[in-house]
């Protein structure tokens, strides 16, 4: 069992190095206090798992080092019943130097096991980690995979009462964050407690009971995984709204062309749930568009088309599509809006938008705006899937009919 009740941590920063010197001699103040904590309180149960999400910056890590002793706190309390061990930093406590196996002792003996139980557990370390010959090789040679696979076999077969897992996990493979995943629910089923740290939010839906969410040092939010990453989702659309609004000066990305004699004056991207860009796969999002029509266009069409990271076109429509005739007065601004269920996974996405019209020679692009949307895809509502969208999927199964000749294989009704 874990509990934490007010607990605050600072850092003096300083401008140079010297500074701290000046300080010392002057006997006056050459730092600025930043709080990286600040009154969080929280208890994790036996058998129980924490998550912890926060942007950068947020304390993330600071907490886990006081909880797990490598810090202390300016004030407040922690109480661990048993030893804390885990995963913080990738490397920590390992000597370079030293081969996987000759590690594998000395940081048993750290973690607190005696000489004898650390022999006994070598064997079960070693498979678990699946180095191969590796395992006689010096840590200098090794991946940085290689090295969180061996501190994390290390780490889980310490037997401590409370695991603390940091953003080290996500340098592994996708087979070894399963078998770690695994693991820790078997360290859980057996009633260890976890606290575990990762901006994978459906691994923390997956994992958690509860989830603290961290901003700037303080509880924002302590609450079950789905509205604690909601409210994540949020503070990751101010945080994003605040960065956009710092760089205005700078030359946008996007491009855009066209003959001008219609135009797009403004468009945004809103998630039903966020409020925001940030949003869940199955979320439906609002792509609203504010347009002018300048001179008269006959067979006038918007569309969108989303594409991803790597400019791959997922989805595009536009009101021809649609069957839908736009014939707006001259001058007047316009609104339009399409919703759309945004079953895709998760990562980040831009929309383009365009307005043109049909004639004799092709199509007369108007105004076509390239990346003038941002979002991104942040977790996933309902059922998971895998691949780069989720599609309406119905599945029954029950004895098999005899199969008649000339006839396929098939399901009995």
């Amino acid at each position: 069992m874990i509990v934490v009740e007010k607990l605050t941590k600072t850092f003096r920063l300083y401008r140079r190095p010297s500074d701290r010197l000046r300080e010392l001699i002057l006997r006056r103040a050459f730092h600025h206090v930043h709080h990286v904590l600040d009154d969080v309180s929280f208890a994790v149960k036996d058998g129980e798992t924490l998550g912890i999400i926060g942007c950068n910056g947020a304390g993330k890590s600071t907490l886990l080092k006081i909880l797990t002793g490598v810090l202390l706190p300016d004030s407040g309390r922690t109480q661990v019943s048993g030893r804390a061990t885990g995963l913080l930093e990738l490397g920590t406590g390992f000597n370079l130097e030293l081969t996987g196996l000759e590690n594998i002792r000395a940081n048993a003996l750290l973690l607190g096991m005696t000489a004898a139980r650390a022999k006994n557990r070598e064997s079960a370390i070693i498979e678990f980690a699946e180095l191969g010959e590796f395992i006689a090789e010096p840590i200098k040679t090794y991946s940085s995979g290689m090295i969180m696979r061996l501190a994390f076999a290390i780490a889980i077969h310490a037997d401590p009462a409370c695991f603390v897992v940091d953003e080290a996990l996500a340098v592994g493979d996708a087979y070894f964050q399963q078998k770690c995943m695994g693991a820790l629910q078997r360290f859980r089923n057996k009633g260890g407690s976890i606290v575990f740290v990762s901006h994978d939010l459906n691994a923390i839906k997956l994992l958690c009971d509860k989830v603290l969410v961290l901003d700037n040092g303080r509880v924002v939010g302590y609450d079950k995984p789905e509205p604690a990453t909601n409210l994540y989702n949020r503070i990751i659309a101010r945080v994003q709204q605040d960065a956009e609004r710092k760089h205005e000066e700078t030359p946008p990305e996007p491009t855009e062309y066209g003959s001008g004699r219609a135009w797009i004056e403004r468009a945004r991207i809103v998630g039903s749930a966020s409020a925001g860009n940030v949003m869940s796969a199955g979320e439906t999002a609002e792509i609203w568009v504010d347009y002018l029509v300048r001179e008269a266009v006959d067979d006038l069409t918007l569309g969108f088309m989303i594409r991803d990271r790597f400019g791959q076109d997922i989805f595009g429509t536009n009101t021809s599509l649609f069957n839908q005739t736009l014939n707006p007065p001259l001058g007047v601004p316009q609104t339009a809006c399409w919703q759309v269920v945004l079953n895709i996974a998760p990562g980040h996405y831009t929309v383009t938008l365009g307005l043109h019209r049909r004639a004799e020679s092709g199509v007369e692009v108007l105004h076509w705006h390239d990346s003038v949307l941002r979002f991104e895809i942040a977790g996933i509502q309902g059922l998971a899937f895998g691949g780069v969208c989720r599609l309406e999927t119905k599945f029954f199964t029950g004895p098999t009919k005899p199969v008649a000749k000339n006839d396929q294989p098939g399901v009995q009704a």
